[in-house]
């Protein structure tokens, strides 16, 4: 029992990143969230947003308001996950709103901290309502899809 009592968070977060026809917690889901509550209009499983932004979207390493946090994919997160950046408080505190980080809800103006080496963005940590503190995992990141169009390199 414990053991499946341990699972039950990753196999909620799993369904982050569906593509919004349902899943484990029905239509709340961090893609479809992203996509209408930002100037982001990408599609397909989260972490896919990043190389699906290539030639669309401006793609960065530093945060700015109304930019989408995409989160790789991982054992915890199959699918990845991405969050709206509604401000940034310094150059390594964002405050995000997302959808299913916390099963089946949205998290409005959550904490998530670069914790990477250089300051790039790519190793995150994210804050975890039901404990009152940043969560303790640390989760990998491509970094920010910003709301412009992608000039190149």
């Amino acid at each position: 029992m414990r053991r499946g009592l341990v699972l039950l968070p990753t196999l909620l977060l799993a369904a982050c990143g569906s593509s919004g026809h349902g899943g484990w917690n029905g239509s709340v889901q961090c893609v479809p969230y992203a996509r209408s509550h930002s100037d982001i209009k990408l599609s397909g499983s989260a972490a896919s947003w990043w190389g699906g932004a290539a030639g669309q979207y401006a793609r960065s390493s530093v945060p700015h308001e109304g930019d989408v946090l995409v989160f790789r994919s991982t054992r915890q997160l199959p699918l990845g996950h991405v969050s709206v950046v509604r401000q940034v408080s310094s150059s390594r505190l964002v405050l995000v709103d997302h959808a299913n980080w916390e099963p089946g809800s949205v998290t409005r103006h959550a904490p998530v901290v670069d914790v990477s080496p250089g300051n790039d963005w790519s190793r995150v940590r994210v804050w975890w309502s039901p404990v009152h503190a940043m969560g303790k995992t640390v989760y990998p990141a491509y970094g920010f899809v910003e709301p412009r169009p992608d000039r190149g390199s």
